[in-house]
């Protein structure tokens, strides 16, 4: 394949998101108005209970099979791998920079989650269609490429809603409370300040009323507090619910099972199972209408998820006071390093024998590690308010220099594979 060839194939779905971001961007302009800011978290909440969910469904029940989950067993373990070292070294970049708090869940999450989902489901199939293809016959390259693309994606959609949407979580908690400390600490120094005057104007207040020191109440004053003891000693079941509850308290346990998590589940069960995938699968099936139906739903997704990401992007060009270092070490962490990982990881695998030699399965393992942040950060940060602008900054540098990063780490992937 061609190097100009294989240029236009990866810039293509880069262009088209840039596209529909510009898009976002013009709708979010005073001047039209038409998704400001209460309009974008709106559709921020129905992407995350509608859309998300449906696509992820959608597509893991009507490309995944029983044969596939076991060809692909080390998938998992792969995407688990790249949010590890992405988290590691999001986690060096946030000490060396020294972020600010807004903005340390926002830079984590970028470093460690890639677009699995938008990108691998556009890009493979155009690989597939291209003549002289290392990837084999057009039609099981599509076939098999759809399968390990739609793993990829929801098999991240549940690491991503589960690990960075909590990091995210965590960070905007941190900045609340620190937010109340600040304000419980000037309500004591104000509580102080007024003591000290009462003082001042009226010192007998000081003065202990009689009423107080009766010696009816002397037991009461001078005895201690004691808390109340059970008899017995706690059982072994409740040390269990203490410790799940103090773990509950630090985790939201809630977010594990997220909407986009349980389309994967549902997904995951429609597509192995041979009874459900015939009533819902296929041409003939007579439920065929409601995989349809999710489908329809869930095409809706990548859309609203990018419009939103460019309205958001009007807010960060007007006043985002995010640092170039912490941009340029998100894009060399995303499109430098991690590759470099991503190669030693396949390729150990490979030699130990984890993986099949099948050049499409180990191009999808590689183009795991080099992909740009995946766009629902967008949609965590607009939900919890924090780091929306620097999102926005963050995003648009890692989507342009995209097509020339997938570009050429594409080309190395196919060399190295075939």
């Amino acid at each position: 394949m061609a190097f100009l060839d294989l240029l236009l194939i990866a810039s293509m779905p880069v262009l088209k998101v840039l596209l529909v971001t510009a898009l976002g961007l013009y709708l979010a302009l005073e001047s039209v108005d038409i998704m400001g800011e209460s309009t974008r978290k709106q559709m921020n909440r129905v992407s995350f209970f509608v859309f998300n969910p449906a696509l992820v469904g959608s597509n893991l029940a009507s490309a995944v099979t029983s044969e596939n989950i076991v060809q692909s067993w080390f998938m998992p373990i792969n995407i688990l791998i790249t949010f590890i070292i992405g988290s590691a070294l999001g986690w060096i970049l946030v000490k060396v920079t020294r972020a600010p708090q807004h903005v340390k869940g926002l830079i984590l999450g970028c470093c460690a989650s890639g677009n699995l989902g938008n990108l691998p489901l556009i890009i493979i199939p155009a690989v597939c269609k291209e003549q002289g293809s290392p990837f084999g016959a057009p039609d099981v390259c599509h076939k098999y490429g759809m399968a390990y693309a739609s793993i990829s994606m929801a098999i991240g959609a549940v690491y991503l809603w589960s690990y960075v949407f909590n990091i995210v979580r965590v960070s905007a908690s941190k900045i609340t409370r620190e937010e109340e400390k600040i304000n419980e600490s000037v309500k004591a120094t104000e509580s102080t300040t007024d003591t000290k005057k009462l003082v001042q104007e009226c010192p007998e207040a000081l003065v202990l009323s009689t009423k107080c020191t009766s010696t009816d109440n002397l037991d009461e004053l001078t005895l201690p507090l004691v808390k109340p003891e059970m008899n017995g000693q706690v059982s072994t079941w409740g040390k269990l619910k203490q410790c799940l509850t103090k773990i509950s308290k630090k985790i939201n346990l809630q977010t594990l099972l997220a909407p986009s998590t349980i389309g994967a589940i549902v997904g995951f069960i429609v597509g192995v199972v041979p009874y459900f995938r015939g009533l819902l699968i296929g041409t003939g099936a007579p439920l065929r209408v409601i995989e349809d139906s999710a489908s329809l739903v869930g095409d809706a997704a990548i859309p609203a998820i990018t419009l939103i990401m460019g309205g958001n992007l009007l807010r960060g060009l007007r006043g985002s006071s995010v640092q170039p270092s912490l941009i340029a070490g998100v894009v060399a962490i995303r499109y430098i390093i991690l590759p470099l990982f991503g190669i030693v990881i396949v390729k150990g695998a490979l030699y130990f024998g984890m993986v099949h030699e099948d050049p499409l399965y180990l191009f999808v393992l590689l183009l795991q590690y080099a992909l740009p942040p995946a766009m629902n950060i967008g949609t965590m940060t607009q939900l919890f308010g924090a780091g929306e602008s620097e999102c926005s900054v963050v995003m648009l540098w890692a989507y342009a220099l995209a097509s020339v990063a997938l570009t050429v780490w594409s080309t190395f992937f196919m060399w190295l594979v075939a």
